[in-house]
């Protein structure tokens, strides 16, 4: 979300409100006015202060499945955001991040879907779950959490330092002091000092870099056939998405290699519409495009269209974590169940 200095000057009191209400919010869970609900297990919470995309679902997907490996019963809890109205194959509803999310994980995790996650997290506990991983979860205080990790964009780290309307975040950067452990996505080792100087004005608490990777490129719409490495990189696409932070998309297909003469971007979550697909598909052709790319979490909102002239292909994007990332984690794990032994209750 981008203003121009015109707006910002009617936005910006609307933004002292929101983040006084943020404050306030955060205040009164802390000061236990607001109840906290406790799952029966450990709950690792994977959020961040703007809105818009910073590389969460993959962070997301690898604690998930870290998790599993080490032979936990694991569940992610997600609110699945504008979800359909019907049910998917474990009649749970439906939506672009769930969708990626079974689709990634096969069944060596389990999804509890719903607005109500501290719900739907009881229900997987008494399925034998104990792990849970909560989607999005910095500002979902009603759920109690042994770990917060707070993921920091590189490209656009604190969304013009200005809170929703007049920027992009969801809290004001004070709000980093409830953070455990903080990743700059987009970014390796010492490569963005000034965003951790900033952070570090606010919290103590490891700091670890990650850069997002390209796993595969996949032909929709079955996600069965790889493009090869060697045919991408030759290739010319028309890439589109939507999703929070398309200008990162963008940005990190030029960083991979890929020939983008032209690209479009949608609304987060946008269902694409028969006539919309004709269009990109059109200007596509016009461009001199061999194909059309687009973001993993894109293929479930275009199921129900069809592009007759072109193929179109998906990125499958992972993160790699340092494994001083994971040790970090369990020690702040360790600290919060076990608060005697030298850490300190959260």
């Amino acid at each position: 979300m981008k203003h121009d200095s015109r707006w910002l000057r009617w936005l910006w009191p609307l933004s002292l409100v929101y983040s006084a209400v943020a404050r306030a919010k955060a205040r009164c869970y802390a000061r236990g006015i607001f109840r906290t609900r406790k799952l029966p297990g450990l709950v690792i919470s994977v959020g961040n202060l703007t809105v818009g995309g910073t590389g969460k679902t993959p962070v997301v997907l690898a604690i998930a499945e870290h998790l599993a490996a080490e032979g936990k019963h694991a569940a992610i809890l997600t609110r699945g955001y504008r979800g359909t109205a019907g049910s998917g194959p474990s009649g749970v509803p439906q939506s672009d991040e769930v969708a990626l999310l079974r689709e990634r994980l096969k069944g060596k995790v389990q999804l509890g879907v719903g607005a109500n996650r501290c719900a739907s997290g009881m229900v997987l506990a008494r399925h034998g779950v104990h792990s849970f991983v909560l989607d999005d979860g910095f500002q979902h205080l009603k759920l109690a959490r042994d770990a917060d990790v707070v993921l920091v964009d590189a490209t656009d780290p604190f969304g013009g330092g200005m809170v929703l309307p007049a920027g992009r975040l969801r809290e004001p950067l004070s709000a980093l002091r409830r953070a455990d452990v903080v990743v700059v996505t987009r970014s390796v080792e010492a490569t963005a000092p000034a965003v951790e100087s900033i952070v570090r004005r606010h919290t103590n608490c490891p700091i670890f870099y990650a850069a997002l990777r390209l796993e595969s490129v996949l032909r929709l719409p079955r996600l069965d056939v790889e493009l090869p490495l060697q045919d991408w990189q030759r290739a010319r696409f028309l890439a589109f998405c939507a999703i929070g932070n398309s200008a990162a998309f963008f940005g990190d297909l030029r960083m991979w290699g890929f020939q983008i003469p032209e690209q479009r971007s949608f609304g987060d979550h946008h269902v694409y519409t028969a006539a919309e697909a004709a269009q990109l598909e059109q200007a596509a052709l016009a461009c001199g495009a061999d194909g059309l790319l687009c973001t993993e979490k894109d293929v479930w909102n275009l199921r129900n269209v069809q592009f007759a002239r072109l193929p179109v292909y998906c990125c499958r994007i992972s993160v790699d974590l340092p494994d001083r990332f994971w040790s970090a984690l369990s020690e702040v794990m360790d600290a919060a169940n076990h608060p005697n032994a030298g850490g300190s209750a959260r």
